[in-house]
């Protein structure tokens, strides 16, 4: 999709972007992206494969996925390699041996929609990546009260995206937690308060301020088997056996 044909986009999604990045780039959206890039390389740094795709309003530098071939980011110009809309990635299917949505969610007009175009990306085998601000936090409480961009996020719980991933045939392999600081735009509580990611990071409680979902697509055909209740068995009870007289049987 060139620049020129980009302009036909939808306005408001376009707009709901801008007011993203806008709030990214402020102090307390780099305070989480700082929080989310720790995160993210520490898992990144277990995958390998062909190409890592990225789809999220965070114009900040990609985090690093030392045994990726080639990553690439796409979404709503500039500082995109692949300049396209939420529901139409111009990917062939199983394209991607990684796929991170970061905040990509929070900022969307249509989550569903997005997420089949991103799960329809993975192949088989591989892993759909979701960073998402946490609704049962200081910062998702802060984004029903705030006046700036924080205050269009979504919030989606991670259970519930969970479920959405289970539909669509994927299987969670983990859950993780950061960023447990509170949104204060001052330095100074902000060093007082550090102690909290020591903490937080260790014990993983799940208050943090944004959670990370890490999702293995499931090879076509093949689903979970549910575990089937064993009912307890009784106890074995000998029975008395007949016995049987040599001299009587003989002829």
């Amino acid at each position: 999709m060139t620049d020129q044909a980009f302009a036909q986009a939808d306005p408001d999604w376009l707009a709901l972007i801008g007011v993203a990045r806008e709030w990214f780039a402020g102090p307390l959206g780099r305070q989480l992206l700082e929080e989310e890039r720790r995160v993210l390389e520490e898992e990144l740094a277990r995958f390998f494969g062909g190409y890592l795709v990225h789809y999220g309003p965070p114009a900040s530098q990609l985090p690093k996925a030392p045994q990726i071939h080639c990553s690439v980011r796409l979404g709503a110009p500039p500082d995109v390699e692949i300049v396209c809309e939420e529901q139409s990635w111009p990917l062939v299917e199983h394209a991607a041996d990684l796929v991170l949505l970061q905040h990509g969610l929070d900022f969307s007009l249509s989550p569903h929609g997005l997420l089949r175009e991103a799960a329809r990306s993975v192949r088989p085998g591989g892993h759909l990546l979701i960073v998402g601000i946490n609704p049962w936090s200081a910062w998702g409480l802060r984004h029903y009260f705030a006046g700036d961009g924080l205050r269009q996020a979504r919030c989606f719980a991670p259970t519930r995206v969970g479920d959405w991933l289970n539909l669509l045939g994927f299987a969670l392999e983990k859950r993780r937690f950061g960023c447990y600081r509170p949104p204060l735009a001052s330095d100074a509580w902000q060093a007082r308060l550090a102690r909290l990611e020591t903490w937080g990071g260790t014990w993983q409680p799940p208050g943090a301020g944004f959670y990370l979902l890490v999702a293995r697509k499931l090879v076509v055909g093949l689903r979970p088997l549910r575990q089937v209740r064993r009912e307890p068995m009784g106890k074995l009870v000998p029975l008395p056996v007949a016995k049987v007289s040599r001299r009587n049987s003989e002829p």
